[in-house]
Formats: structure tokens, C-alpha cells, sequence
């Protein structure tokens, strides 16, 4: 600590404000790649719009942490060079902590996207087309099977028509769904 004490009074306010950030930030990461499950946001006590519509709050301890990181660090990398305009040093370092926040609300966003429900609904088929697979008998009388892809994957569902015999290779369209698992299906 007597070489921070050493420092111009700048230089020592960027590493008072860099140390516990950064050993704040490291705590986060550890429990964020670990998978323990604690909140990162503070509860605030007013109600003001804050969401981004997501799960993204823009006041929490987490975008603190980010701000103050990237305000700090970009002060003490920049002292040397820029520490006779300090106040050029300081709007830089601010700008720098604001794209730190918007950095992470960039990844954070990245990350959602691949949370996507792609799990096989049978209701998703409507209107889809497909090859038949074993032989669809007329008029309901019997049951065939289809090939159909939804959400890049083929599955394998039992088929039935309204209409005339549909032999295998023919392409079909689902036009609705009986009992929850049964496809009615036409020629296209």
C-alpha cells in the first residue's frame, strides 16, 4: 500500500477503485462458470422501467462492476500519456466503462439467443410437407407413415387420409392433427 500512497492523487483514486473492482469481478466469474446459483442484481427499491425487456437490467452490481473496471483500468493505462489532461482522462475512462456495460449486455444477449426451445411439438407440423414413408390406405381406413422435418430434424409420424391411397415417395401436406399424435394428410 506505501507505493499507492506514492502516487498523484489521480493515479492512486484509479487503483483504489481497480482493486476491489477487480477482485469483485474475479468472485463473479468464479461463481458464474462454477454454476452457483446467486443473484448478481441489487433489488431496487423504486419502480422505474430498467429492463430492456429481457432478463438484462441495466442498474445491477454486475454493470457496476463492468463500469467500474473499464473506468478504472483505462485510467491507470492511460496516466502516463494523458495524465497532464486529466479531464480528457477521465471523460475517456467513462466512455470506456460505458461500452464495458454495453459489451456485456451485447454477450448477454448472444447468450439468450441460445436458449431456444427447438423440442418436437406435433402442432408444428400443420401445413408442412412431407414424403410418405410406408403407404398412407384410403379414406381413414388404415394407417401409413410420413417423413417430416421440423425444426431441422426428420421425424417419424404415423399418417392418415381423407382421400384416395397414397402411395410411398409422394409428397404430402399435413393439412390437421387427430387425437394429439395422428397426422391427416393430402397430396400436394
Amino acid at each position: 500500500m506505501e507505493l499507492i500512497e506514492s502516487l498523484p492523487t489521480l493515479l492512486k483514486s484509479f487503483w483504489y477503485i481497480a482493486i476491489p473492482t477487480s477482485l469483485i469481478f474475479l468472485i463473479q466469474t468464479i461463481i458464474t462458470f462454477s454454476g452457483l446459483d446467486i443473484a448478481d442484481g441489487f433489488d431496487t427499491d423504486f419502480d422505474a422501467h430498467l429492463h430492456d425487456g429481457g432478463d438484462f437490467q441495466w442498474f445491477s452490481l454486475r454493470n457496476l462492476i463492468n463500469f467500474l473496471l473499464g473506468f478504472s483500468w483505462t485510467g491507470i493505462s492511460f496516466y502516463s500519456t494523458l495524465g497532464e489532461k486529466p479531464w480528457f482522462l477521465i471523460t475517456l475512462a467513462l466512455v470506456v466503462g460505458v461500452l464495458f456495460v454495453l459489451l456485456f449486455f451485447f454477450v448477454i444477449k448472444q447468450v439468450q439467443k441460445l436458449a431456444e426451445d427447438n423440442s418436437f411439438k406435433i402442432t408444428n407440423t400443420i401445413n408442412k410437407t412431407a414424403e410418405v414413408y410406408l403407404t398412407i390406405p384410403e379414406n381413414k381406413t388404415g394407417k401409413g407413415k410420413i417423413m417430416i422435418s421440423v425444426n431441422g430434424a426428420f421425424h417419424e409420424l404415423e399418417a392418415m387420409t381423407e382421400n384416395a391411397r397414397i402411395p410411398s415417395g409422394t409428397a404430402v401436406k399435413v393439412i390437421k392433427i387427430e387425437n394429439n399424435n395422428l397426422l391427416i394428410v393430402e397430396t400436394i
